[in-house]
């Protein structure tokens, strides 16, 4: 009944859904030129042969789908990969790291007509959710034409839990859809059972086995020459109130630190201006990192507004703060600047990565900050003893890379479904 009640209100207010997406598009959050994708009108032809289809919301779980899609398109030269994603960077991002074998579209808008269309098109032989992004039509869709399909990573926080308890139905009727599930982490896997999952695979987060970010040795030369001796750290993927915070601890660093250079990579790069501002307002000097300009002997802040650096600036900078958990966004992966030996800050709010950042905390692998007071001690702590640096760095680089295997359980446990579908050996 709700299924229903949710396919009539998407099918009747369906005709306006161009308008939702004109204004997102006026708020830098859709591609004006790809617009079509997400009414369900594909942009490429579908190629001849098998096709896996894998979904990933945004940047971070599209990050984790590329050992995914190695993986994949190792067990047959016959296969090509579609991905899907919802937002503008994701696009941007992966326009370039993506094989030859694989093609990014965005994931059509949840409307019973625009589902339609993009299944008739592509016509996927196999379909991977990543994490919790759980669309009724589109799952529906999916069903409909007996695509066998799995959710991978699946992640399901408490409150999610508890909203989806009110709707068992419905919750039966979406997670029943997939045949099976490899939840993140042991809580998200008792949560999916009690849900309705069909089968549980193994318990693990993908993120473990993702590539270590790419970088570009002649940024990283030049930024490191350009640093030179200065004590330096770096607030990764920060969110708007998180860089007030950082710049008072840089404030409060400056004391002890004179000549410190504190670097912001915003999540969002569009919000370069914005934090500039910000900056402004306390008499501090900056440079942006999209203007090309490095950073000079009097840049106080660097801002790092610019897509897919990070693996740069990891290599440059020992000491991260990992954004988005000062704020109320449920952090951001710290596995990424762990795999490359970086000593790790995070603010109490990692619900995102709860069974990453416990884990790593279990191994004195990551320190945890309340506020930019103690953000400004942590980090002061670090710059002042590089040998404390040097070992917090070692046990986040060892955390990360223990538990490197999650993927072969993965494709073990899937193999069957994956026969079925025709696909591999």
């Amino acid at each position: 009944m709700l299924f229903g009640l949710y396919r009539g209100f998407t099918t009747v207010f369906g005709p306006l859904a161009p308008l939702f997406l004109d204004r997102r598009a006026k708020r830098g959050k859709e591609d004006p030129d790809r617009r079509p994708e997400r009414l369900g009108y594909a942009s490429k032809p579908r190629p001849d042969g098998k096709l896996a289809w894998i979904h990933a919301a945004s940047v971070g779980e599209a990050m984790s789908a590329q050992i995914l899609i190695d993986r994949l398109l190792s067990l047959d030269d016959r296969l090509h990969i579609l991905l899907t994603t919802g937002t503008v960077t994701s696009a941007r991002l992966f326009a370039t790291r993506l094989p030859q074998a694989a093609t990014h579209q965005f994931v059509p808008i949840d409307r019973p007509d625009c589902v339609g269309r993009f299944l008739d098109h592509w016509q996927p032989d196999f379909a991977v959710w990543l994490e919790s992004e759980l669309w009724p039509n589109l799952l529906d869709g999916i069903a409909r034409r007996s695509i066998p399909a799995i959710l991978a990573n699946a992640r399901l926080s408490e409150r999610s839990f508890s909203r989806w308890s009110m709707l068992p139905s419905l919750a039966r009727r979406l997670i029943g859809g997939f045949e099976m599930v490899l939840p993140g982490d042991a809580q998200s896997a008792a949560r999916y059972e009690a849900l309705g999952a069909r089968a549980l695979g193994p318990t693990g987060n993908l993120k473990y086995s993702a590539p270590i970010l790419p970088d570009d040795p002649q940024a990283v030369e030049a930024l490191d020459n350009a640093i030179g001796k200065r004590p330096v750290w770096l607030a990764a993927s920060t969110h708007p109130g998180e860089e007030q915070r950082v710049l008072s601890a840089h404030a409060a660093l400056s004391k002890r630190f004179p000549d410190l250079l504190t670097v912001i990579a915003p999540r969002h790069i569009e919000r370069g201006p914005d934090i500039a501002a910000l900056i402004d307002e306390r008499g501090l000097r900056h440079a942006f990192r999209s203007t090309g300009d490095l950073p000079g002997k009097d840049t106080a802040v660097y801002l790092a507004d610019t897509l897919g650096e990070l693996g740069s600036f990891f290599r440059v900078i020992r000491t991260v703060f990992v954004g988005g958990s000062l704020s109320q966004n449920g952090g951001h992966n710290p596995l990424e600047p762990a795999r490359l030996a970086c000593a790790i800050l995070t603010g109490p709010n990692t619900e995102n990565f709860a069974d990453v950042f416990a884990a790593m905390e279990s191994e004195d692998a990551v320190r945890v900050v309340a506020d930019e007071a103690a953000l400004a001690e942590a980090v002061g702590e670090l710059l002042s003893d590089p040998d404390l640096q040097v070992s917090r760095a070692q046990r986040a680089e060892n955390a990360a890379l223990a538990r490197a295997s999650v993927i072969d359980a993965m494709m073990k446990a899937i193999a069957p479904i994956l026969r079925r579908a025709g696909i591999g050996p």
